[in-house]
């Protein structure tokens, strides 16, 4: 992961459930990587949380264990001394019991932004099947990201449904070239042993139709047998509503991305 990149690329790597390594230029970033062992997890760590250097900022969009893994935070503000860690603000206090530096802690809240290196993150509100906008403080617990960097512009949707006004959010930041969407639903059973939800399948495919990506990759449905769904009916229902308009990928773990696709005479 150490290759620069040039003007308008990046490289992607998917890392399982909603993680994502992103680098452009000569900045890295890691979001919501599930890297610490676990014994319902059905996906082993592709990459050992005391195994990953050169990071410059770990991400979370909130605070459940695979998405701000608490576990590996703690290691990686030793391993990654030099690295940022973003995160809803309103997580301040168990970040820093991590260890992680006050001047390396940022907390955003909706509407927020701040760059890192050859990257701008903004922070939009997400729902993770509610808002809970805290009342006293108007910090929202569930974030989702537009992260844009050397000309490209990539949407990481965090856990969410839709609500009114996320559409135009991101829509505000201009076309959105790739989209990373949580498909895993929702129902009474999981929301009986308070396991919060997302958007299913089809909400996910029909937000990627409106907001129109070039490439749309679902997410949140390997990690957890419980808590799951099928790739391919997401892949299926694209096709069927919206083929020629986005391409829908289904990576491997680690399987390495780079957009745009290197032409004939190119490489990466």
């Amino acid at each position: 992961m150490d290759k620069n990149y040039g003007e308008n690329t990046v490289a992607l790597w998917w890392m399982g459930q909603m993680g994502l390594i992103v680098r452009t230029g000569s900045t890295t970033l890691c979001i919501d990587y599930f890297a610490a062992p676990y014994d319902k997890r059905q996906v082993p760590p592709p990459i050992p949380a005391d195994e990953l250097h050169g990071v410059d900022a770990f991400i979370g969009t909130h605070d459940h264990l695979d998405h701000i893994d608490h576990e590996s935070w703690k290691i990686w503000a030793v391993t990654n001394p030099d690295a940022k860690f973003i995160f809803p603000r309103k997580h301040t206090d168990c970040v820093l019991a991590d260890g992680v530096a006050a001047t390396s802690a940022i907390g955003l809240n909706d509407g927020e932004s701040v760059t890192v290196g050859d990257f701008t993150i903004h922070a939009v509100a997400a729902s993770h099947e509610f808002l809970d906008k805290d009342p006293e403080t108007g910090l929202y617990p569930y974030l989702q990201y537009i992260i844009e960097g050397n000309g490209v512009r990539i949407h990481h949707a965090g856990d969410t449904v839709r609500y009114e006004g996320m559409l135009p959010a991101i829509q505000s930041f201009g076309r959105i070239d790739i989209q990373l969407l949580p498909i895993n639903g929702r129902d009474a059973k999981r929301y009986m042993r308070n396991c919060i939800g997302n958007m299913t399948y089809q909400e996910a495919a029909d937000l990627a139709g409106e907001v129109l990506p070039d490439i749309v990759i679902p997410g949140h449905w390997d990690m957890f047998a419980d808590n799951s769904a099928d790739p391919n009916e997401f892949r299926e229902y694209i096709l069927a509503k919206y083929e020629g308009r986005m391409n829908c990928m289904i990576p491997g773990v680690m399987e390495k991305i780079i957009y745009p696709a290197p032409g004939p005479a190119g490489g990466a």
